[in-house]
């Protein structure tokens, strides 16, 4: 088992800000946050990793209603390393002209705090967003 930050998983895959470690693997759920919750922006993840690099992506769904699927909110999701931000990413759910979720390539390097933060446009309490990290520990 990788050693250091995070928490080392017992079977457990509910959300939490933390990240995870499985073997070699990483994992981090944000949970469903609404656009009501982040209207005024919310950091829905934020960890520091461990003494391994990580290679994976970051994820980024919503803002949709399962109850509406045609209907949605437009968001971005920010991601810091060491409060720089590094990236940056929108979902136009609300016109349907943009992805509903948006897929990055992440490279985090050792002991990194990472923050992750959501923003909708609109306070709509009935759609909502999430953030999924899955990685590779090298």
């Amino acid at each position: 088992m990788i050693s250091g930050a995070g928490n080392p998983v017992v079977g457990a895959t509910s959300p939490s800000k933390n990240i995870n470690y499985i073997g070699d693997h990483v994992y981090a759920y944000s949970g469903f946050y609404t656009a009501a919750d982040t209207t005024n922006g919310l950091d829905v993840l934020t960890f520091t990793t461990s003494n391994h690099y990580i290679i994976g992506t970051v994820t980024f769904n919503g803002y949709a209603a399962i109850s509406e699927p045609t209907y949605g909110t437009d968001g971005a999701c920010e991601v810091k390393m060491n409060d720089q931000v590094v990236i940056v990413l929108k979902n136009g759910t609300a016109s349907e002209v943009m992805p509903t979720n948006t897929v990055c390539d992440i490279v985090i390097p050792p002991y990194t705090k990472v923050n992750i933060r959501l923003e909708a446009d609109g306070s709509n309490a009935t759609v909502g967003a999430t953030v999924v990290i899955m990685g590779r520990v090298y």
